[in-house]
């Protein structure tokens, strides 16, 4: 092909775009297109920019060729529902000319297409030679109402300083990063220091290249928010679309899907400032111990509740790692933190002062161990949460100890004391009933403690259970020898708010000797 060739197309026409699909990330909608230039060779088909770009490039034709590129575009504005945009790519060369402005205006002007949705992305190595003149052109296009975008942002020179100079509104990850970063951890690393600096900056990012599912799964991890690639659809004709406006939006995958659910009314889609100001105020405001430790085990960050539970200020903490600033309680969280990196989520770990018990001065923690994990699943750090429970810790050893002592007291109380229900079953009875009765704990719940009661009087005391009035009479008790003994059951109901029984509360006592006393001394006097 030579110069012959493109003025050849050129006047016959045979220059088209094709339009590949740009799509919001999170909602699978469609946002707008990308104009692709193509040459409807006669003979050869379909002919890639590559091979003849450059050479028109080269003969003076390039401006003939975006004029008509752009006019076949935007005869595609009563197709294109609002706010769909197109996206165009503006030669280097061509950034050179003032009169740039100028030609975009006429072709928009002639075909009715709105310039407020037309997108015109400018490569870094336009920017190169004159950057005085290509930030006038820039501000000329603004005030047209285009957009801006940096395209194939980090593989040129000064990018930082182009960001700084020229009034952008998008940025272009090149699809060199996108295809590496699965497999190279430094292009992960690159694709989201650019996402970070796109928020920072208030533009909105765009990966260019996406093929895969785990391309896209990273890219929305990163919270980038366009993409376009095959995965989302390739370039395609005219004529196709109306086919493509229509369709469906393409639901994300269920991994996908879940990360939009998660971010939903969460505030994660702040700025990277803003992000930083709420979790700060997350760490300053949190009741709890909280921090994040590399894979070192050095602090990242930390707050001030588990600094003073660690006993040094937040300052002290950061840099260091968990060794050097508690030595002695080290060896205990040690295996815990392997464990976390290895990508194991641990909670509620109960843990003392080595050698120290809460009542006797030491406090206690509940510990939970967090891994975190980067954008393909690798470990980076640990999230690290205590939470004092040493107050707790001391109340339940009171209360244990209360409970002993009251346990104690009734074990060796001379009374039995039980508990019944409404009906008579048995809720709660000494232990002491089962030395004399022989019957088991177990045997004795419910109805069971009946079986120890001689029949006439097991007759009896269930017909004062079901009165409301105390209840205090003698009946005979079968011992665990086998011999009848006469103990005194008193209880005492309690009723609800209708004035139902819902409870019987009382004791037995064991009056069989002094039953006897009595008896002899009544046989003594006659």
């Amino acid at each position: 092909m030579d110069q012959a060739d493109v003025i050849r197309a050129l006047e016959n026409d045979e220059l088209e775009p094709c339009f590949q699909p740009v799509v919001e990330l999170h909602t699978g909608r469609l946002a707008g297109f990308e104009v692709l230039a193509r040459w409807n060779h006669p003979q050869l088909g379909l002919v890639l920019p590559e091979n003849f770009i450059s050479l028109a490039e080269k003969n003076g034709l390039i401006g003939q060729l975006t004029h008509q590129i752009l006019s076949k575009s935007f005869l595609l504005a009563p197709v294109l529902p609002e706010p769909l945009f197109l996206a165009v790519n503006i030669s280097p060369i061509q950034l050179q000319y003032l009169s740039l402005p100028r030609q975009i205006h006429d072709a928009a002007e002639d075909t009715l297409f709105p310039l407020h949705r037309l997108v015109v992305e400018i490569t870094e190595s336009a920017l190169f030679n004159n950057l005085e003149r290509a930030r006038k052109i820039a501000i000329e296009l603004r005030e047209m109402g285009c957009m801006l975008a940096l395209d194939d942002f980090g593989t040129g020179y000064s990018s930082l300083l182009h960001l700084q100079t020229l009034p952008f509104d998008v940025l272009k990850i090149d699809r060199s990063f996108i295809s590496s970063m699965t497999d190279e951890r430094e292009s992960r690393k690159i694709v989201a220091a650019i996402v970070g600096l796109g928020h920072s900056l208030g533009l909105t990012t765009v990966a260019e290249g996406v093929e895969t599912e785990e391309q896209a799964e990273i890219l929305l991890q990163l919270d980038c928010e366009m993409v376009q690639g095959w995965l989302y659809g390739r370039p395609s004709t005219a004529d196709r679309i109306p086919h493509l406006v229509a369709a469906e939006a393409r639901t994300p995958s269920a991994s996908l899907s879940m990360h939009v659910t998660d971010r939903a009314g969460s505030g994660l889609e702040a700025l990277p400032a803003q992000r930083l100001a709420q979790l700060q105020a997350i760490y300053a405001g949190a009741p709890v111990g909280l921090c994040f430790l590399d894979r070192n085990l050095r602090y990242v960050s930390i707050n001030r509740e588990l600094a003073k539970f660690a006993g040094a200020p937040v300052a002290a903490h950061l840099g260091k790692s968990v060794k050097e600033m508690v030595p002695g309680f080290f060896p205990y969280l040690e295996p815990y933190f392997i464990r976390a990196l290895q990508g194991e989520a641990i909670r509620d770990v109960e843990s003392s002062e080595p050698g120290i018990k809460p009542h006797e001065g030491g406090r206690t923690a509940l510990l939970s161990y967090q891994p975190a994990f980067d954008e393909v699943g690798e470990v980076i750090g640990i999230s690290f949460v205590a939470v004092d429970i040493t107050a707790r810790k001391r109340t339940e050893e009171a209360l244990r100890e209360s409970e002993e002592h009251l346990r104690y007291l009734v074990e060796h109380n001379p009374e039995i004391p039980w508990v019944s229900d409404a009906e008579g079953n048995n809720l709660d009875v000494s232990s002491r009933w089962t030395k004399i009765t022989g019957l088991s704990m177990e045997r004795t719940r419910g109805m069971g403690w009946l079986e120890a009661l001689h029949p006439e009087d097991a007759e009896l005391i269930m017909k004062a259970l079901h009165t409301a009035s105390p209840i205090d009479v003698e009946l005979r008790v079968k011992s665990i020898d086998g011999r009848w003994r006469w103990m005194r059951f008193r209880g005492s109901p309690r009723l609800g708010r209708s004035g139902q029984i819902v409870r019987w509360l009382g004791s037995v006592e064991d009056v069989c000797e002094r039953k006897q006393l009595g008896e002899g001394q009544r046989k003594g006097r006659k």
